[in-house]
């Protein structure tokens, strides 16, 4: 048969076919009034997919771009913060605060689980400046309780500031920023936005603005005042990536198009859709006799399923590729050989879903367990799912 490459990993994701043209068209110049104009909207649009009334800044970086104008911007050497980890992007929040000298106390948990709110609450005292995390820890495929992480941190100490890495969490998960107090969201495009990787984009609060003011950590490049200060003229401090950009607009018409041209309903859309399908995965996964890696608080942009007992992940990974052209994630790290990470961000749905579950069950066929002989468990628990929520 024909086999066509599909990618089920959570980032890059599959890109848009209208973000596609829209790219390998666009020959724009970016000083000019007419980029002013795209510009302009975009960010308006991007700041409604959000769900914010602050400004959103965009960076021509990957999400670790972002990540490290959010430390910067914010901190000066020395200055207590504290980082929530509990996978391998926790740890990178680690690494970028120890690299502009910042006082790191981490707040941990296992890979596979997620930091309790009261835990965050006990570590913060009158001096700890910042408190990041992530929303949805894409090497374990958990979900962190930002709304409960963020009323622990602003009852401890108003003054500290919250910063979330919503790199995957973004367009698959429900977040209040303003009402929450999130000082700082940061996304990707090669993510639920359904477009190549190469930007950043951070929502500021006027209390993030404020705080910048009295950092001292050296910036130039990831300087988000210079940002603030040209995207009020409807242009990038630096050259922007033109095409990238034309494209995000384009899966933002695409999102709005998906609720009869409500940017703010078409959100909720995409974050459904996301649900869905992690939902109609974790189902098929159980009935297929395989363990959750992050069962206690399962993300929606990713499903991280263990392997059988005594099979390395990579031979599943491999025969999915191999037999169907189906691309899904292997762990990080550590994790390597110890479960496979199946996405559901962005441009994805009903029949991409029923499909990765289809060849996965051939796969597990094939490795001969008699457990995984017979066919049709994991499409009819999937199934299932799907024919509840529709009803």
């Amino acid at each position: 048969m024909l086999r066509k490459t599909r990618l089920f990993t959570p980032g890059p994701t599959p890109i848009l076919p209208a973000a596609q043209t829209a790219m390998a068209s666009f020959g724009m110049h970016h000083r000019t009034a007419e980029f002013r104009a795209l510009y302009s909207k975009f960010l308006a649009d991007l700041k409604i997919f959000v769900g914010t009334k602050n400004d959103v800044m965009v960076l021509a970086s990957s999400g670790t771009g972002a990540m490290e104008a959010a430390v910067s911007n914010l901190t000066s050497p020395g200055d207590h913060v504290i980082v929530i980890t509990a996978g391998k992007f926790g740890e990178r929040w680690t690494g970028l605060a120890k690299a502009y000298g910042c006082k790191v106390d981490v707040v941990d948990a296992p890979y596979g689980k997620t930091v309790k709110p009261d835990d965050v609450r006990a570590r913060i005292t009158a001096d700890t400046r910042v408190v990041y995390t992530q929303a949805t820890e894409s090497s374990t495929g958990a979900r962190h309780d930002v709304q409960g992480i963020a009323n622990a941190v602003h009852e401890k100490n108003p003054n500290t500031l919250l910063v979330v890495d919503g790199i995957t969490g973004l367009g698959t998960t429900t977040f209040d920023v303003d009402g929450w107090g999130i000082d700082m969201l940061i996304g990707g495009s090669q993510k639920a936005v359904m477009i190549p990787p190469g930007l950043a984009y951070v929502s500021v609060s006027e209390r993030a603005w404020h705080a910048m003011e009295s950092a001292k950590s050296p910036r130039y490049y990831f300087d988000l005042r210079k940002e603030r200060k040209s995207a009020a003229k409807g242009e990038s401090a630096f050259t922007p990536a033109t095409s990238l950009i034309a494209a995000f607009a384009a899966a933002l018409d695409y999102i709005a198009s998906q609720a009869g041209g409500d940017l703010a309903a078409g959100r909720v859309a995409l974050i459904a859709n996301a649900e869905m399908a992690a939902a109609m995965t974790r189902a098929a996964a159980t009935a297929l006799g395989l363990e959750l890696f992050s069962a206690e608080s399962p993300a929606a942009a990713l499903t991280a399923i263990l392997p059988p007992k005594g099979i390395d992940s990579g031979v599943l990974v491999k025969a999915l590729r191999e037999q169907f052209g189906a691309i899904v994630a292997n762990g990080q790290g550590e994790m390597k050989g110890q479960m496979i990470r199946i996405a559901h961000l962005g441009y994805y749905d009903y029949l991409d879903t029923i499909a990765i579950i289809g060849a996965l069950e051939h796969v597990l066929a094939g490795i001969a367990l008699p457990k995984h002989s017979e066919l049709g468990a994991g499409l009819k628990a999937a199934q299932v799912v799907y024919a509840k929520g529709r009803s």
